[in-house]
């Protein structure tokens, strides 16, 4: 189709995108980008529509009517037609408002001699009739006689070549009105299901759209209300300060129905609806803004820019969403102390800066099993990092640390205020009295004693976060650039104990200039001693013991305390039962608990790590997990006896990835226990089996008094 075309049909309400489609999301460069191509003829991607008499919600104030017969809607290569629309039509197109137009695309130039393609620089531009606003020439406000006149004007000399060149340019310009778009179209007897469903084939495949924005045109397939129903509360969130993409209410969705962070595919279901609808009920009119009001009062927070992850807040709204829908309808003090603590840690040990899915599934789980999820939350961060802050931490760090986050946060817990209105440093009203931050002893004095950026080492110095303070926008400009010791003492005569609030060494000889590194270690210490007292003294958290999930131990890989088996009988080489693979599990669990640390035992799960779950055993025992178990445990009553059974082998049917696998964890037997096995001549033994790094091996019999003495003493 061509773009002239396609762009008349959205005029001529003939064109639409669905309310499931996500907002413009393109840059400048992707628009200056798709131009270029289309000005050289360079291929541009291709179109999907959907032709259907039965629409979904569609963006934008047009209602679909059953009189209007079948509709065509753009599924694939709304950004590109967007853009297109925008330059060339100069507005925006019938199906978005203001609020979802994310960048201002317009006011893109081009050299009409050269095709250089640039966004409005005036310098570069404004006297230079040869760079053009390329919405312009599509609007035929200018043509090339008009820059040729215009040159010959400014006294350039323009030959017959040089107009020639000019000339086709402006034709390779307005031609892009009939280049096409290859149109591949879904047929008319598709469902709205079907439809979504090769949406996210055509897009999973690339990286155009994020999980959760499928997950969310997948929910908007079957409750239609749904985006326009999160975007009015993030709406209403962000004039209280929180800000936050639709992508964070997804994976807020995704923890409160199915407690987890990375399955996004199981909110795409239809059978979602119910649960999904009361659930964002409750979120919508209780527990976001509660959750959010916590945070503002009790953790200081007064605008998401201050977070450095705002995911961290995902499992304080799954907690707080669980104890509202069990009648609970506030948090109490210690509840709320718990979870300010885990919030600063999870900031400043940057607990979600990568691999987020797998970390909310973790964390979710905790809070969703445990009796006491923010301790054991906490005592998970304790393990990959100290929880304590050094002083080498804040060496060269500057403003984008989430310790400078937790700073504020702490002078607002003391009441602290700004250094020359006197007015306290939580959020206030009006720009005037925005929170801002600049350097104590300014960096142009600094710059002049050898702290510019010809020295990256004391660059950062002058930069770091000790050598700042939260003022008000109008006290920073107030400021200047005012020697430390001249402004400290007039901020200590004016305000008593301003400077004590945020941590600035009172030693005046410290706020010399010469003393600069000097004050900056000192200030780095206070900050290092204040710091740690206020967070260990928010509330005692308790050294809980966190279990291991199962998807941790499937990544570790097999090792001396963990062996992982395909099934319990079934062959999956010969499609087949074979109960030879029964006697493989019985030396497994043999040598595990023969070894000093006993061991565990998935099963389910390939030597790759493979989640394969249990179908096919559950199946050849005529059930499920139940039948399984009981088959399994006789097997170990029979080669073990059953007070070995009940006291030595625990049994449980943990879910990953969907698939039931079954993990077996045995312990360390008090005395040694051999195995009945049969020879190649059908002969039956006792064999010990003990574990040889992540392989179960039968001792030489010479061995065997020796490895017992040893283990069994």
């Amino acid at each position: 189709m061509e773009i002239s075309q396609i762009l008349d049909k959205i005029d001529d309400n003939q064109l639409f995108v669905p309310a499931f489609q996500r907002e413009y999301v393109w840059k400048r460069d992707h628009a200056k980008y798709l131009i270029n191509s289309l000005i050289k003829g360079y291929p541009t991607g291709t179109m999907l529509t959907w032709e259907t008499s039965t629409p979904p919600e569609l963006k934008g104030k047009w209602k679909y009517s059953d009189s209007q017969g079948a509709v065509k809607l753009i599924l694939d290569g709304q950004q590109r037609i967007t853009t297109l629309y925008i330059l060339i039509r100069d507005k925006i197109p019938p199906y978005y408002t203001d609020h979802e137009i994310k960048t201002d695309i317009t006011n893109l130039h081009v050299n009409v001699e050269n095709l250089e393609l640039e966004y409005f620089k005036k310098t570069k531009m404004e006297n230079n009739p040869l760079w053009v606003n390329i919405t312009d020439i599509f609007k035929k406000k200018v043509r090339t006689r008009d820059v040729i006149r215009a040159l010959k004007l400014s006294d350039q000399d323009v030959p017959d070549e040089r107009e020639d060149v000019i000339d086709e340019n402006f034709k390779d310009i307005e031609s892009i009105l009939s280049r096409n778009f290859l149109e591949q179209t879904i047929p008319v007897k598709a469902s709205i299901k079907e439809a979504i469903d090769i949406f996210y084939i055509v897009n999973a495949s690339g990286v155009n759209l994020t999980d959760a924005e499928l997950a969310l045109a997948q929910i908007s397939g079957y409750w239609p209300a749904a985006r326009d129903l999160i975007k009015a509360k993030l709406q209403t969130l962000e004039k209280s300060g929180f800000v936050f993409k639709l992508d964070f209410m997804v994976y807020v969705l995704l923890g409160v129905l199915h407690h987890g962070g990375s399955e996004m595919k199981k909110l795409h279901p239809q059978d979602n609806y119910p649960a999904i609808k009361e659930a964002w009920e409750l979120l919508d009119k209780q527990v976001l803004d509660y959750v959010f009001n916590v945070m503002k009062s009790h953790a200081y927070i007064d605008h998401t820019k201050e977070i450095n992850s705002v995911y961290a807040l995902i499992p304080i709204i799954v907690y707080t969403f669980r104890k509202f829908q069990s009648g609970t309808k506030h948090l109490s003090q210690e509840e709320i102390k718990k979870i300010v603590k885990w919030f600063y840690y999870s900031q400043i040990r940057f607990r979600y800066i990568s691999t987020l899915p797998q970390k909310l599934d973790k964390d979710i789980g905790i809070i969703v099993k445990s009796a006491t999820p923010f301790d054991d939350l906490l005592n998970g961060i304790k393990l990959e990092r100290p929880l304590e802050i050094t002083t080498n931490e804040f060496v060269g760090v500057d403003v984008r640390h989430p310790l400078w986050a937790l700073m504020r946060w702490y002078f607002k817990s003391r009441n602290a205020v700004c250094f020359t209105t006197g007015v306290g440093i939580r959020q206030n009203m009006g720009k005037t009295y925005s929170l801002e931050w600049d350097h104590i002893f300014p960096f142009s004095l600094l710059k002049e004693a050898g702290y510019g950026v010809d020295n990256r080492l004391k660059y950062a110095l002058a930069q770091e976060i000790t050598n700042r303070a939260v003022l008000t926008g109008s006290a920073n400009r107030s400021k200047s650039n005012k020697r430390a010791e001249d402004y400290l003492t007039n901020v200590e005569a004016n305000h008593k104990d301003a400077l004590k609030l945020q941590c600035i060494p009172e030693d005046t000889e410290l706020w010399k200039l010469e003393n600069f590194e000097e004050f900056l270690e000192v200030r780095r210490q206070l900050l290092t001693d204040e710091l740690n007292l206020y967070l260990q003294n928010i509330t005692k958290t308790a050294d809980t013991a966190l279990e291991t999930t199962v998807e941790e131990l499937i990544a570790d890989d097999e090792n001396s305390g963990l062996e992982f088996k395909s099934s319990l009988r079934w062959n999956y080489k010969e499609s087949k039962v074979d109960k030879v693979l029964e006697q493989v599990i019985m030396k497994a669990i043999a040598a595990f608990t023969n070894s000093p640390g006993g061991g565990t035992l998935l099963m389910g799960v390939n030597d790759d790590g493979e989640v394969l779950g249990l179908e096919h055993d559950f199946t050849s025992l005529g059930g499920n997990s139940d039948e399984f178990e009981l088959h399994l445990r006789n097997l170990v009553n029979k080669s073990f006896g059953e007070g070995f059974a009940a006291t030595n082998v625990t049994v449980k049917f943990p879910e990953v990835e969907d698939k039931e696998i079954c993990q077996v964890d045995i312990k360390k037997a008090k005395t040694p226990q051999y195995l009945d096995v049969l020879d190649k001549g059908g002969q039956k033994s006792k064999k010990l089996y003990v574990r040889n790094g992540n392989r179960s091996d039968g001792l030489p019999l010479h061995e065997v008094a020796a490895y017992v003495q040893e283990v069994f003493r």
